[in-house]
């Protein structure tokens, strides 16, 4: 069977309610689109959500159902005249409905065209927007609009959303296509069900010559990486100096540094390559042990751009020696390792509600900052309370490593949070 040109994700979008996944608060049998859409009438309204949660197709099921003229734009290529066309046409019909795709891409000049025909109810607009509308849409379309925030597909939904392509789309059948491991899957494609369906294909079409196509989580990772682009071999020694330059300055050994810094230099390195290492050691092997080494290879940086060599050579040293001789930590590289990690494997959790910014009237009133407790108003400047996602809860990324500085900082830490800090 030739495989189709239109992607899995476009294949098995959903044409009614009853197909539609996720979101249950709007469209599940006590929803209130399901409401407004089985009743006829729908309010303009701005759809707002992270990618691959249904916004579009949302969009395309309220047009297919309520049987009214749809019109689509995207505002990325769309103008003001392309939305003057459309509400030319609306007057001359009844009950259209203007899909805005992306509109948080409108300027302000574009959403004022579109006010005038949204209050007359010329048209009914329905706008998709990742972004925040509070920001992102002006106050005046906003206020005519309601907004209706979409949520991430559980995992569950996610699963059921494969095992249904695996076993409604007719390429897929062919390939006889079956799924052992669902995490990878999962994982990479970061919730996100348009993402996940065309990833789902691309390893499918990936394995040739196979009676049957078993998705593994390895197999998935094979083909889903990205390319790494490999050094050419003349310049394998180029970065070898550098390897050894920060392994000695790793391990303390100022001479050796010092030595391979020369070969460097005696090369005909460029300088600013050399700083940029240096930086990122300071950072990455002396950290919080002595945070006067970010300083010290910041201005190195900054002042080998300034004179070049053969001057340079002096700064590069003495950063370099100051690096070697200073104690030495990998506690914040570990820490943003292990927090990494942990999002690759737990996917995009959302932020608590009493942590997220509440600027405006529409993010109040859904709870966005409600009982957060400002660490300034209790004594030491300090309070206990969460900051992790669900799920995450008194997870520890950062241990102090064994030096002056961090072990102050474990002490001021179990003084503050108690068996949290325990380490």
């Amino acid at each position: 069977m030739i495989h189709p040109n239109i992607p899995l994700a476009e294949r098995m979008r959903p044409h009614n309610l009853d197909q539609y996944y996720g979101q249950k608060h709007l469209v599940g049998p006590d929803g209130i689109l399901r409401r407004y859409i089985e009743g006829g009438v729908i309010p303009s309204m701005i759809l707002w959500g992270p990618p691959g949660v249904g916004k579009t197709t949302l969009a395309n099921i309220i047009a297919n159902q309520m049987k009214v003229p749809f019109v689509a734009l995207s505002a990325i290529n769309s103008g003001v005249k392309d939305i003057r066309d459309v509400i030319d046409q609306a007057k001359k019909r009844q009950g259209t409905v203007l899909f805005i795709d992306e509109i948080h891409r409108f300027n302000k000049s574009q959403q004022d065209a579109l006010l005038g025909a949204v209050e007359k109810g010329i048209v009914t607009l329905v706008g998709a927007t990742t972004e925040n509308p509070s920001f992102e849409v002006i106050s005046a379309l906003l206020s005519r609009c309601q907004v209706y925030i979409l949520k991430h597909l559980s995992k569950d939904e996610l699963i059921e959303l494969v095992d249904k392509a695996l076993e409604q789309d007719e390429w897929m059948r062919h390939r006889n296509v079956k799924v052992q491991e669902y995490e990878a899957l999962l994982t990479i494609s970061g919730g996100d069900a348009r993402k996940l369906l065309n990833l789902l294909e691309i390893v499918a079409e990936g394995v040739q010559n196979v009676d049957e196509v078993i998705v593994t989580n390895e197999l998935v990772k094979q083909v889903a990486q990205q390319n790494i682009v490999m050094y050419d071999k003349s310049g394998e020694m180029h970065y070898d100096l550098v390897s050894a330059m920060i392994k000695s300055i790793r391990g303390s050994d100022p001479n050796a540094a010092v030595y391979w810094l020369a070969r460097m230099i005696e090369g005909g390195e460029d300088p600013k390559f050399i700083a940029r290492r240096l930086l990122i050691s300071a950072s990455e092997d002396i950290g919080l042990a002595n945070s006067n080494a970010l300083l010290m290879a910041t201005s190195c940086f900054q002042a080998v751009q300034m004179i070049g060599y053969p001057e340079a050579q002096i700064i590069l040293s003495q950063c370099t020696v100051y690096l070697a001789t200073s104690p030495k930590s990998n506690a914040s590289y570990m820490a943003i390792k292990n927090a990494r990690q942990m999002v690759q494997q737990t996917g995009n959790l959302p932020v608590p509600l009493h942590i997220r910014n509440a600027p405006t009237k529409l993010m109040k009133e859904i709870g966005y900052g409600n009982n957060y407790k400002y660490a300034h108003d209790y004594e030491g400047n300090f309070v206990q309370q969460e900051f992790m996602p669900d799920g995450l809860n008194n997870t520890t990324f950062y241990e102090p490593g064994n030096n002056a500085r961090e072990n102050d900082m474990r002490k001021q830490l179990q003084s503050q949070w108690g068996k949290k800090y325990r380490y």
